[in-house]
């Protein structure tokens, strides 16, 4: 039985190689049965700013309540986005400040020292592209966008487990290396 799968493109462009890579796990998703639904960050209409921290509620626009929906909605997560200054870009961690929200993504709970998981029994692969060389990423920057994705946001929130591919670096890579990492994405799809 197929999947229900949403793919959330993290990089605010749809001409960079975060969507080639979300493009192409989408697209053997689906060959394979899978459900898809897909999220572009950076043409949802939303403010990525949460204002007042958790002091006071700041209403969800519509595309933010659609995402929540869809989070919901879906068994496997998938989210493609780059390394910035060792992080996730400024528009991928507002969606992640506005959308998994107490209440919604986890709850505290009186007397406990863990919030309860909402979103429990769904899974993550996370495509993370980089101009880091990888290995230099995870072993001397110890992968700070990415432990802060997969530890402090979805694993918190019960996602797990959270896969992570990382490909780089893409300042100058080839159009072979970047036909074999979309290669190597397509398998990671049709495994899922």
């Amino acid at each position: 039985m197929g999947k229900r799968i949403l793919v959330i493109l993290g990089h605010p462009s749809n001409d960079s190689f975060c969507c080639a890579l979300a493009e192409s796990y989408a697209d053997a998703a689906r060959k394979q049965g899978h459900e898809l639904r897909e999220l572009r960050l950076g043409q949802l209409n939303f403010d990525p700013i949460l204002r007042e921290g958790y002091r006071q509620v700041q209403p969800l626009e519509a595309d933010l309540l659609a995402a929540q929906a869809d989070i919901s909605w879906a068994d496997h997560l998938v989210f493609a986005y780059p390394i910035w200054w060792g992080g996730a870009p400024a528009l991928l961690k507002g969606f992640i400040d506005r959308v998994f929200l107490p209440g919604y993504a986890f709850k505290y709970r009186p007397g406990k020292a863990f919030p309860a998981q909402l979103l429990a029994g769904r899974t993550t692969q996370l495509l993370v592209t980089m101009d880091t060389p990888p290995w230099y990423f995870r072993w001397i920057y110890h992968m700070p966008g990415i432990h802060q994705l997969r530890k402090t946001t979805l694993e918190f929130c019960g996602v797990k487990p959270v896969k992570v591919v990382s490909f780089g670096p893409i300042l100058n890579s080839t159009q072979q290396q970047r036909e074999r990492w979309l290669a190597q994405v397509r398998k990671l799809a049709i495994r899922v």
